[in-house]
């Protein structure tokens, strides 16, 4: 057997080896008009949002649901009663009529989730931040690379009309040589809006506490703790992966930055008592000649979410969370940009916010027929992951980090 593994390998290389050996399942090839059956794995809040997405899209059928909570399962039911249902995610994965899966679990489990399902021949709808830790994404980025599957990573606002306005003013000239980079993610909202109510239901006849924790450093049961993962370095990285993230992948793809030459966070937990992670927190990434900032809290919300400033030697263009652009050349009057959404809300009237779900959704099933790469590709997940990393890296270490390509850690 060894030997015609090495024979296949050598004649047709890597991917097509493992295709060719049975090392990796054979997928099937959509077509145009196929129908495409996806399963969703974490059918949290954020899971359902982004399952409604996808069932929206023509021709694409909802098969299963993956959750380690009973009441998450319920609720995905609700909205497609025919789904199956498992609190464990592998046998979703061993349904080889299931093309794609929705991961949608929390930060520490994506890893856990995405190798499996690579391997398993499924492409991927991969929420972000991409990959908790650096072994994490070593392990993401093996397991993807020579599969040839589709991944899409849920920064949506790539997928949104700014993203391709912001690119045609730097192509023209009309911002001049770029240096500073401001982005902010404000809220005035205790705990940034996440605390969530315990249900009488979450409990360990309930919820696979097991399954649930994973890697992370093993705790007794505790519902505070399951429900509000969010408060806990175990599960998570702060609004730096909850919020960064969208502005560092939208930007980074944008501007074709590659990951940062160094990153320095401070910050402290000023405002959220019950909560492990900071509220306030100020990041500078170096990329290139451009020096990229983003500071967020959850007690002022004056810049409001999402607020971005790129600034030029000829003129500045800011966006706001709404998509909504605006420039100004230098020493001239303020021009607005109309970004909204092109489809109309109920009565005609045009979109004021567009998060760019719905089009990224479809970019990901159109390029799941075409084998093309989609709009927030893995490489872009990755980037901006690692990013994030190393600003949490920094915030714990209390210095500056960089990135090492060679023995791609964080230094």
């Amino acid at each position: 057997m060894s030997n015609r593994r090495t024979f296949i390998k050598q004649a047709l290389g890597s991917s097509a080896a493992l295709a060719a050996s049975g090392l990796f399942p054979s997928h099937r090839v959509l077509g145009a008009n196929d129908r495409i059956r996806i399963g969703l794995i974490g059918g949290g809040d954020h899971g359902q949002e982004i399952f409604r997405a996808a069932i929206r899209c023509p021709n694409v059928e909802a098969v299963a649901v993956a959750d380690v909570y009973t009441r998450r399962l319920d609720q995905v039911k609700a909205i497609v009663p025919s789904i199956h249902t498992y609190k464990d995610f592998r046998p979703l994965l061993d349904d080889k009529s299931i093309d794609a899966v929705l991961i949608a679990t929390p930060q520490h489990q994506h890893a856990l989730n995405f190798v499996p399902a690579i391997q398993a021949g499924k492409d991927v709808y991969q929420e972000k931040t991409m990959a908790f830790n650096p072994d994490h994404a070593r392990r993401m980025k093996k397991a993807y690379e020579g599969s040839g599957r589709v991944v899409q990573v849920g920064i949506q606002a790539i997928s949104t009309p700014g993203f391709g306005r912001i690119g045609e003013m730097i192509a023209s000239g009309k911002l001049g040589l770029i240096t500073p980079l401001h982005t902010h993610h404000y809220r005035n909202a205790p705990y940034g809006g996440w605390t969530r109510p315990i249900p009488a239901d979450c409990d360990p006849q309930h919820v696979d506490w097991k399954a649930f924790q994973g890697e992370a450093a093993p705790h007794p049961f505790d519902p505070w703790r399951y429900i509000n993962w969010r408060f806990f370095w175990d599960y998570d990285g702060s609004n730096v992966f909850e919020n960064m993230v969208h502005q560092v992948g939208f930007w980074q793809k944008l501007m074709k930055f590659d990951i940062p030459d160094s990153v320095t966070m401070t910050g402290a937990n000023l405002l959220s008592p019950k909560m492990r992670v900071p509220d306030t927190v100020d990041v500078s990434m170096l990329q290139g000649k451009v020096l990229f900032t983003w500071n967020s809290m959850f007690g002022n919300n004056f810049y409001g979410e999402g607020h971005d400033l790129l600034l030029g030697n000829k003129g500045t263009v800011a966006r706001n969370e709404s998509d909504q652009l605006r420039y100004q050349p230098q020493g001239g009057e303020t021009l607005g940009v109309n970004t909204l959404c092109a489809e109309p809300a109920q009565g005609g009237q045009a979109k004021g916010y567009c998060d760019g779900t719905d089009v990224h959704m479809q970019n990901f099933f159109d390029c799941m027929r075409s084998r093309k790469e989609p709009s927030c590709s893995f490489e872009v997940g990755y980037r901006s992951a690692i990013t994030c990393q190393m600003a949490i890296a920094s915030y714990h270490k209390k210095r500056t980090v960089r990135w090492d390509p060679k023995t791609e850690d964080i230094v």
